[in-house]
């Protein structure tokens, strides 16, 4: 069996780093906000080239720590509204929406996926505040007419970069390309952690302080309490399992580029519709590699007949879920079109040639 993503096989590449720092951390008896996060924070925000990087619990803490301490600032209130890709992940919105603000959803590109830049003006109101930015399946999203446009609402851009860590647009980062940015280790990542973390990263040293407080109890010394925070900490085995691979990031999104450069140039099915490649191979990490087939199921249990396994992301697109019952009734087509067409192919770093070789025969021969 072809594993859609074999986690044990990518973190036994770097066993005896991880169990040897494993031990230290548990020998040290300090666990929470110690040096390994702090090494982390550092090395993550010299990567990222960002002036701040937090630890926090998760992706989606991140997010929501981001718009809760522009809200603390009085950046923005309660009401206002984000924009955000009506393709993505829940998460996305899910932070918006806890802190009271309102997303509007937008309708992503057919071609790449990612946010339709060209449709946010349209949706811009007097209480648009930010733009969520999604680099969905690790591929940037960005351009120098939305930096004109966010500066001419007085929006703030916020990336959501769970999926994205090492893109990059025109020599920047994703992380750094905007106000602040959301990042997710969950252990399928391509930066993975052994369980749940996250980041914030920012270049503003105000919003880095106030996220820092909110995510610690909304304090930022002990027993004195800012804010109605929230507990949401990067833990120092995960902090120290992370700065780990993070030194092998290059490395893996290379591995998973040059899969995916296989799969687009040896691929040849004309019920199939695949991804391009970028015109600069950097700006795409390929978290995920996804294609579109109006027969995807049938296509998937093929693929599993044939010991493949392969992940719809995602079946059901957001404004279609009952936690959001009041959009269930609107209409987002290119959205709708592609949560029932989607399906995304194994890729990882540990992958065999064979194995590649494999998947692009079975695939072919659908």
């Amino acid at each position: 069996m072809i594993k859609f993503l074999d986690l044990q096989k990518i973190n036994l590449q770097y066993q005896s780093e991880i169990e040897s720092k494993i031990i230290d951390v548990f020998r040290s008896g300090w666990y929470l906000l110690g040096n390994e996060v702090k090494l982390f924070e550092n090395n993550l925000a010299n990567y990222i080239g960002a002036t701040h990087a937090i630890g926090v619990a998760n992706g989606l803490d991140a997010l929501r720590l981001i718009f809760r301490a522009y809200i603390e600032l009085g950046v923005m209130q309660v009401g206002d509204e984000v924009i955000v890709p009506s393709n993505t992940y829940i998460a996305s919105i899910l932070a918006i929406s806890d802190n009271g603000l309102i997303p509007v959803l937008v309708e992503p590109d057919m071609e790449t996926y990612n946010l339709d830049l060209d449709k946010i003006e349209g949706n811009i109101t007097e209480r648009t505040k930010a733009i969520l930015l999604v680099h969905l399946y690790g591929a940037a999203v960005f351009s120098n007419d939305l930096v004109a446009l966010a500066d001419r609402y007085g929006l703030k851009i916020v990336e959501d970069n769970a999926q994205a860590i090492g893109a990059e647009w025109k020599g920047v980062k994703t992380g750094n390309l905007g106000d602040a940015a959301g990042f997710s280790f969950y252990p399928g990542k391509n930066l993975g952690a052994l369980g749940d973390a996250g980041a914030v990263t920012c270049k503003d040293t105000n919003l880095a302080s106030t996220i820092r407080a909110i995510a610690n109890y909304g304090s930022n010394q002990k027993y004195v309490n800012m804010y109605q925070g929230l507990n949401s900490r990067l833990d120092e085995i995960e902090a120290a399992v992370l700065d780990i691979k993070l030194k092998y990031i290059d490395q893996e999104n290379s591995v998973r580029r040059s899969i995916a450069k296989r799969y687009i140039n040896e691929i040849k099915n004309g019920n199939l519709i695949l991804p391009a490649l970028p015109n600069n191979e950097n700006s795409h990490v390929w978290h995920l590699f996804v294609i579109r087939s109006a027969q995807r199921d049938d296509l998937q249990k093929y693929l599993l007949d044939n010991d493949i396994q392969t992940l719809i992301h995602y079946p059901i697109p957001p404004h279609k879920q009952k936690a959001y019952e009041e959009w269930n009734d609107l209409s987002y087509p290119i959205s709708e079109q592609m949560h029932n067409e989607v399906l995304s192919l194994p890729i990882s770093p540990v992958m065999e040639g064979s194995e590649v070789e494999k998947v692009i025969d079975v695939v072919n021969n659908f």
